[in-house]
This record gives C-alpha cells, sequence and structure tokens, in this order.
C-alpha cells in the first residue's frame, strides 16, 4: 500500500511538471483615466493679405482700399496647465478610446507682421504726411475654447511602453476678441470678430506604466485645415499731422489665416 502511495505521488508530480503554463491574462485597462501636466502649442500659421474696405471721407485720401501688400498677421504660442482625459471603449480589446483636453481658457494673441507692423497704413494725404505711425507688432487678442476630440488606438506593447495614434476633429471658439494695438484703440475701441474655425486632429504618441496604473504620456497632435477669419470694424486712427482732421475713419479690415497648430503635451496620471 505504502508502494502505491509513493507511485501515485509522483506520477502527480511528474503530470504537474509535463503541464503548460496558464496563459498570461489579456492586456486590459480601466475605462478611465487622466493625464495631468503642461501643453505647448506652436501655430504653424500663414496668412493672406490683410484687406482694407468700407474708406470713406477724408480717409480716402490717405488709405487705399483692397489688400495692403506684404501685410500679414499670425498668432503667438502659448504654454499652460493641461489634463487629457479619456474613455477605453469595450471595443477592439480595449485598445480603442476617446479623448479629449481639458483646460482653462486659452488666451490667443494675434500679431501684426510684414508691412502692417512696419509701415503707416495711412502714411499721406495728397502728399502731406498724416503722422499715423507703423501698428507694430501687437495687434489683439481672444479667449478661445477650442475643444479637441480624438478617437485613440493603441498599438502593440514593448515592454512598459505602449504607442498609439488618433485622428479627430477641433473647432476653435472665441468669445471676448478685442483689438488691443494702441494706434487702432487711441481714438475708440474698434470692434474685433473672429469666426469659429474647423480642424482635423492628427496624434500619436507613446506612454509608459511606471507603476501599477500610474502611466507617463508624451502627446503629440497637429490640427490641419484650420482656416480662421477675423473682422476689425470701425476703425479710426488720429492724423496729428493734419490740422483740419483730428482723425480718419480707416474703415474695415479682413483677415484669413490658416492657423494649423503644432500640440505638444507631457502629462501623468492614472486608470480610474
Amino acid at each position: 500500500m505504502r508502494r502505491v502511495v509513493i507511485a501515485v505521488a509522483m506520477l502527480g508530480v511528474a503530470v504537474g511538471a509535463a503541464a503548460p503554463a496558464a496563459a498570461e491574462p489579456a492586456l486590459t485597462y480601466e475605462r478611465i483615466y487622466v493625464r495631468a501636466g503642461v501643453l505647448h502649442m506652436r501655430p504653424l500659421s500663414r496668412s493672406d493679405e490683410i484687406v482694407l474696405s468700407g474708406v470713406d471721407g477724408p480717409a480716402s485720401l490717405a488709405v487705399t482700399p483692397g489688400p495692403i501688400a506684404g501685410s500679414g498677421v499670425a498668432l503667438d504660442p502659448f504654454t499652460k496647465a493641461a489634463v487629457i482625459a479619456g474613455y477605453v471603449l469595450p471595443v477592439w480589446n480595449d485598445r480603442l478610446s476617446l479623448e479629449t483636453v481639458l483646460s482653462t481658457p486659452l488666451r490667443v494673441k494675434f500679431k501684426a507682421t510684414g508691412t502692417l507692423a512696419d509701415m503707416s497704413i495711412a502714411p499721406e494725404a495728397l502728399g502731406i504726411p498724416t503722422g499715423v505711425p507703423p501698428l507694430g507688432a501687437e495687434l489683439g487678442e481672444a479667449d478661445a475654447a477650442p475643444p479637441i476630440v480624438t478617437a485613440v488606438y493603441r498599438l502593440a506593447a514593448l515592454g512598459p511602453v505602449r504607442p498609439y495614434a488618433g485622428a479627430g476633429v477641433n473647432v476653435l471658439l472665441t468669445y471676448n476678441a478685442r483689438a488691443t494695438n494702441p494706434v487702432l484703440t487711441e481714438v475708440e475701441e474698434p470692434t474685433f470678430h473672429v469666426d469659429p474655425a474647423l480642424g482635423l486632429v492628427l496624434q500619436t504618441g507613446v506612454e509608459v506604466a511606471l507603476w501599477r496604473q500610474v502611466h507617463l504620456r508624451a502627446d503629440l497632435k497637429y490640427i490641419a485645415f484650420m482656416k480662421a477669419h477675423a473682422t476689425v470694424s470701425n476703425l479710426h486712427v488720429r492724423t496729428p499731422s493734419i490740422p483740419l482732421f483730428e482723425s480718419a475713419e480707416v474703415g474695415r479690415a479682413t483677415m484669413d489665416m490658416w492657423v494649423n497648430p503644432l500640440i505638444v503635451q507631457l502629462g501623468v496620471g492614472v486608470d480610474l
């Protein structure tokens, strides 16, 4: 009897050694995740020439309606705190998720470039210098709420590193737009309006698993085909060198600019 027990025990050990190891569980994620950190946006902008219209009265002696040759507008880059928030969809082995970027309202600053910054928009009237100075770089600013929504697909993991790619849409919505140029605001405050602009978001990046549910994220987004249209109305400028006219009504200026920002974001966060 003792020999039978020993033989059965040895058989159990042999079977256990020969049995294949249990398969590792499939990689899964918690449904909600956040990555808090810093965001830097650099607009890769280019613009058409600024167009003046609605020039009437004495101003027509100094200002020519139409495009201002060599003029342009650009946006300043900025850096601020931001959070990436996402939700993992229960499809494709938890590889697909929807993401957005959360932050406090952005301050978008418009600057004049080329001849718009360096030359007077009304240098002379009938050969007489007007005394209207160049505008300089400062033009205007607006608060913006540019919602971004992307669908992100996680690729195969390379150890603790997980690359991903995504695409989505972005809408530039602005409010409280205002001119800040001292030449344009000296006589009275002009009206500054920026139309909503839609863009296509292309996204890529990597996540690195640091500890349990804690991850480091390096994210890159490029927003293509985003064209912003801005209008500055009720433009008046002071003409100090012309004694009969203290100011001239320049009319309205319209600006078309391809914004196409590049957004780099670094953050650390958890899966909830």
